[in-house]
């Protein structure tokens, strides 16, 4: 992929590396409190494909929606959530984003449209789909972007999403992560195809590849796309190509070493968006000063979130009943859980 010749923001390109240091720097701290098994539960790390996450979000409006995927901590902190209430979700604590019932899997925020993230593959597909039907329906110019995985794009509700926001002009942006990996298997050897853009131009839908690793490159795809569904034009697909650092969830590379080459997890490093970003930054006249006092904020900040956390109660009991039906009802309660 050829870089685009583009003019440079330095305001814009300011925000996105804050988005993805807020990304990374919380990732890295949950991956040593998994290390230690002071965190409970699974977790999936997003690590090394931050750009996506931020170039997209910071294309968005508060108000628009977002679905996620299991690997979907990126998606909720690159949209604004903040970072004590994430924290303190997955260390399953009553101040969680979901009261410490959602976990890493299942990450929600709906004051920011975050529409929730999913354990289940391309399940968030159709989530999102029905976000932008809501829009088009209530007439506002609300936009849903649906995140997921290349290996979502083998599954009937990716299809059948896809096939219905073409049909009816939805204003929907499919935005396709490909790592190369589903869970430990490669694409290759499992899909005919490994140009996922082109099952988005099937549904005669504006489709395109681009470096997932170029922050400046997934914004500018992104806006687009949002411009476009804004303005009642329909959707868009975009596959971003990256790269996730570490194994498909943590704990597993006793289970699963060896099914990647280390000079592969290597050569994706050295493309490191966030690396890569700051570089450009500074070429383009950005002080390296105001980078690291955003470094530094965002270490306090991730610190704050981990105290936060632990020092959070766990939900009660009855906690477990409520938040299963729409209303205000407390089955705990009926069934006599105190």
């Amino acid at each position: 992929m050829v870089a685009q010749e583009r003019s440079f923001d330095s305001e814009l390109g300011v925000e996105l590396l804050r988005r993805m240091l807020r990304v990374r720097k919380f990732e890295l701290r949950v991956e040593a409190l998994c290390a230690t098994g002071e965190m409970p539960g699974p977790a999936h790390l997003y690590t090394g494909q931050e750009a996506v996450a931020a170039g997209v979000c910071a294309a968005l409006r508060d108000d628009d929606y977002v679905s996620s995927t299991h690997r979907g901590h990126g998606h909720v902190i690159a949209k604004g959530s903040d970072l004590a209430a994430c924290m303190a979700e997955l260390f399953a604590r009553e101040t969680g984003v979901c009261g410490g019932k959602g976990g890493s899997m299942h990450m929600a925020d709906m004051s920011l449209g975050i529409i929730g993230a999913n354990g289940i593959v391309a399940a968030g597909i159709p989530i999102a789909v029905g976000a932008g039907l809501s829009a088009q329906m209530r007439r506002s110019d609300q936009v849903a972007v649906a995140f997921f995985g290349e290996g979502a794009t083998n599954e009937g509700a990716f299809h059948e999403a896809m096939n219905l926001a073409a049909s009816w002009t939805l204003p929907v942006l499919f935005m396709c992560e490909n790592n190369g990996y589903g869970q430990m298997t490669q694409m290759e050897k499992v899909t005919a195809t490994t140009e996922m853009f082109q099952r988005g131009a099937s549904y005669a839908m504006p489709s395109r590849r681009i470096d997932g690793n170029d922050c400046f490159a997934v914004h500018e795809a992104a806006a687009e796309a949002v411009a476009r569904a804004r303005a009642g034009e329909g959707p868009s697909f975009v596959e971003a190509m990256t790269y996730r650092w570490r194994e498909h969830a943590e704990g597993l590379e006793v289970l699963f070493s060896g099914l990647r080459e280390e000079s592969e997890i290597e050569e994706w490093k050295q493309r490191d968006p966030l690396v890569r970003h700051q570089a450009l930054l500074i070429d383009q006249g950005v002080e390296a000063s105001v980078l690291a006092e955003i470094e530094q904020a965002l270490d306090a900040e991730v610190e704050a979130a981990v105290e936060f956390a632990r020092n959070s109660p766990e939900p009660p009991s009855a906690e477990a009943f409520t938040d299963l039906w729409a209303g205000d009802q407390n089955v705990g309660e009926e069934a006599g859980v105190a």
